[in-house]
């Protein structure tokens, strides 16, 4: 099966209705323009193009330059160029500093490109997920849930201090640091801990 018919067919699970929480997102307008007139928008200090799909976005700003590259060996930025919608938790290039040394640099080798491929769909759900759907779902399943990754291991999501923690499939926990940067094809969540499938 495809990688796109993956994206389409798995469905998220568990994410439901708006509701307010700590996990909002602060979004504003700059005067700023790019050459093809698209506003340059500002949520929580992090700056990308209005409109812009998720790739766009990631390119937008260098702190994502190490997942670009790891998007662009998986051969997954058509996937991410798609309709959508997804949701994608965004590791900074400081997050893909915390894995142990010579792990990056060995998942963008070619010969490991399905390892990479499940590495960075463990970090999408298919649908639109914002902040408050997220805080909403903690609440209503008495502090935290699971739900299913477009790769197909679970990811745990939970308040911790009034911050979003997910925890992966390994026991790592991750923050979401920036929340509701939106996409043409879906959302962005930016998070500060590479998560990791099942080994």
């Amino acid at each position: 099966m495809k990688l796109t018919q993956i994206f389409t067919a798995l469905l998220f699970l568990g994410f439901t209705s708006l509701a307010t929480g700590q996990c909002h997102s602060k979004k504003q307008v700059s005067n700023n323009h790019d050459s093809h007139n698209n506003h340059v928008v500002v949520v929580n200090n992090w700056s990308y193009h209005d409109n812009g799909d998720i790739i766009d976005i990631a390119l937008s700003d260098k702190k994502f330059s190490t997942l670009v590259a790891a998007v662009k060996a998986a051969q997954l930025v058509e996937v991410l160029k798609g309709d959508g919608p997804f949701t994608v938790f965004a590791p900074t290039n400081s997050a893909f500093n915390r894995l142990p040394d010579g792990t990056v640099d060995n998942l963008l080798q070619p010969k490991n490109k399905k390892q990479l491929q499940a590495v960075l769909t463990y970090h999408v759900l298919s649908g639109k997920v914002t902040a408050s759907d997220i805080i909403e779902s903690i609440k209503r399943n008495g502090g935290g849930f699971m739900t299913k990754t477009v790769q197909g291991d679970p990811l745990y999501a939970s308040l911790q201090n009034g911050q979003v923690i997910l925890q992966d499939a390994q026991g790592r926990k991750s923050i979401i640091t920036a929340t509701d940067i939106e996409a043409s094809n879906g959302v962005v969540h930016v998070i500060d801990t590479v998560i990791l499938p099942k080994k």
